[in-house]
């Protein structure tokens, strides 16, 4: 067990879940049953990235309202052989019909949140080959059987899954019929814990295994297989499924602009992670097409105070971190995107200590971004209110959409997403991480073609991601919509290094949330001395003084969400420095999972969130 370090608060009861250890391997996930059939693979022989991907393609029967064929991945990892961490962008850019001009001329101000005119290129499919293909040993008929059993005989459907059908069914209903039958059987609603089945998705990735039959060799018939993804069945079936217009978050009917040409363009790749030393260990990250590197940011403005203000649990630790939170969230905001983002200055010892000066004793209810010459862009729009008048379709009254920051905020971050009935859907993902004996580790959040994103495509089973709602149609900022750019994701998995080996790999969900929630487990873990499960089970927090990610892109000016365990005399107190605090229950935020490896003995292990009752961690 860690050492506690004294100038932090101790954790506070008997963690709810033992710290898993072994020495053979473990794995880590938002469903039981994706870190089950993890585990069942490192049982079998496969290595960690074997494990990973057939977890995953679960992921996506198990967990279809946070994360689809449709959606995209970001991953970061090492190997046993070379302990240098690599990120695997499966994040889709936007398609070439995807120009501004022709947003704006739909009567648009935002990207909406749901229906297809947000989607991105799907990349998570081909992700997954490419890592399986490179770095697993397993063919893809081994690693898809797990997921094509569960999608073709069925499983016990989640209660969070029927939550969000409850949520919208009317919109299913009405506008998604493709939707309806897919979701509502008989057009009932399913009730927790009854078996269902997706058979055409089973036959979706039973066809990607066929594209390979006549291929010699393991390799070739993964390619064959993304080949087929991209240029085959699954491109036509999206190209012709989008043509017709649809409802989207904005309450407006709208055809989609993605191409089966876009598919054909789109592969997925590795670039070096980002990285940086916070107190002995080595974080990494992707680039500034994610959000990852604000966590970076924050570290290097946290790094040098004394522990005491890096303990979350207190009153003076939670304003300091949630005061550098906003810095860099400002700058991530204003900076980050698909582009040259100068993460040099950024995350250099003269633009943190400079930073550092504005953390003061009073919350900050401003956006804050910092000055780096050469690098001017426009600021995003700043909205505590999001309001439009869109006329419906034809014969239809104009419909009003509305969203209150202050009311909808916290309502999204407790471990599921918020979801309205328009389809909109805030706090996303899904996580997974595997470490096997040999010391091949990986983080990976997959995400969006969440069920509720967009018409389900009859004859695929699965529908398309929302990821273009992270992009501005205002002209001249670091993320405004361009054909063939990536969108700045919010997907953010994380890789710790010690002395130059990997030894932790963890992530959440929970949107802008995300590093949010991995920052509080990292500071508990690495400089508390807390235990996995003890950091993952404390009280947690977050802001929401920033621009929203998501649609419809409202910020809550000096906003804090926490759990109400933090405690009535801290919770108080920073009421009195001048944050707005909204309280969301004892166990709410954050879904975080994390698997371990000790270099110099082999010990594994493994730790998982009791919020929700659904992640779960093995190790032996």
């Amino acid at each position: 067990m860690p050492t506690p370090n004294p100038a932090f608060t101790p954790p506070t009861s008997t963690p709810t879940r033992p710290d898993l250890a072994g020495t053979f391997g473990a794995a880590a996930a938002t469903h039981w049953t994706a870190t089950a059939t993890a585990q069942s693979v490192l049982e079998r022989g496969g290595n960690a990235f074997d494990a990973a991907v057939a977890g995953a393609f679960v992921l996506h029967v198990v967990e279809p309202h946070l994360n689809g064929p449709g959606g995209d991945l970001t991953a970061v990892f090492a190997t046993a052989d070379d302990p240098t961490p690599v990120v695997l962008c499966g994040q889709g850019p936007a398609p070439a019909g995807a120009t501004r001009e022709h947003y704006l001329a739909e009567g648009l101000d935002l990207v909406p949140g749901a229906g297809a005119l947000a989607a991105t290129v799907p990349g998570a499919v081909d992700a997954w080959l490419l890592l399986l293909r490179d770095r697993g040993t397993w063919d893809l008929a081994d690693v898809l059987a797990p997921a094509i059993g569960y999608a073709r005989d069925g499983h016990p459907i989640a209660p969070a899954v029927v939550r969000t059908i409850t949520a919208v069914q009317d919109l299913f209903r009405d506008h998604w019929p493709t939707s309806a039958e897919r979701w509502l059987p008989g057009g009932a609603m399913p009730e927790p814990g009854t078996v269902v089945r997706n058979e055409a998705l089973a036959s979706v990735l039973e066809r990607l295994v066929a594209a390979g039959g006549d291929h010699a060799g393991r390799t070739a018939r993964i390619d064959a297989a993304r080949t087929e993804w991209a240029e085959g069945f699954v491109a036509q079936a999206i190209d012709r499924f989008v043509r017709e217009p649809h409802r989207h978050a904005s309450g407006t009917d709208h055809a989609g602009v993605i191409r089966a040409s876009d598919l054909q363009a789109f592969r997925a790749t590795y670039e070096p992670a980002t990285t940086t030393e916070f107190r002995g260990c080595t974080i990494a990250k992707t680039g500034p097409w994610g959000q990852g590197p604000a966590l970076l940011e924050t570290l290097r403005l946290l790094e040098p105070l004394d522990d005491a203000l890096l303990d979350p649990s207190t009153e003076v630790g939670a304003h300091t971190i949630v005061e550098a939170q906003k810095l860099a969230l400002a700058d991530r905001d204003l900076f980050y995107g698909d582009g040259e983002v100068p993460l040099d200055v950024l995350l250099s010892d003269a633009y943190t200590d400079e930073r550092r000066t504005l953390i003061g004793e009073r919350a900050s209810a401003e956006l804050r971004p910092g000055t780096v010459p050469g690098f001017e862009h426009a600021t995003p729009p700043l909205r505590t209110t999001y309001a439009t008048d869109a006329g419906g379709s034809a014969g239809e009254p104009t419909v009003r959409v509305a969203r209150d920051a202050a009311r909808a905020v916290p309502v999204e971050d407790r471990g599921e997403p918020f979801v309205a009935p328009t389809g909109e859907t805030r706090g996303d993902t899904v996580h997974i991480d595997v470490v096997d004996r040999w010391g091949n580790m990986v983080s990976a959040t997959p995400s969006g073609g969440w069920l509720q994103s967009s018409p389900t495509i009859p004859e695929l089973g699965f529908c398309l991601g929302t990821r273009l709602q992270m992009t501005w149609l205002e002209e001249g900022t670091a993320t405004t919509l361009t054909p063939g750019r990536r969108p700045r994701t919010t997907l953010t998995p994380t890789l710790v290094l010690r002395d130059g080996q990997p030894v932790a790999a963890l992530g959440s969900p929970g949107g802008d949330q995300q590093d949010q929630w991995q920052l509080l487990f990292l500071l508990r873990w690495i400089v508390g001395g807390y235990s996995p499960q003890q950091a993952i089970d404390a009280p947690a927090l977050h802001t929401t003084s920033f621009p929203g990610s998501f649609w419809p892109r409202t910020w809550e000016p000096a906003g804090l969400v926490v759990e109400d365990r933090l405690g009535a005399d801290v919770i108080a107190g920073l009421e009195a420095r001048g944050h707005v605090v909204t309280r969301a229950g004892d166990w709410a935020l954050g879904r975080l999972c994390c698997v371990t490896r000790e270099p110099s003995s082999g010990v594994v292990g493994a730790a998982a969130n009791p919020r929700g009752a659904q992640g779960y961690a093995i190790a032996r």
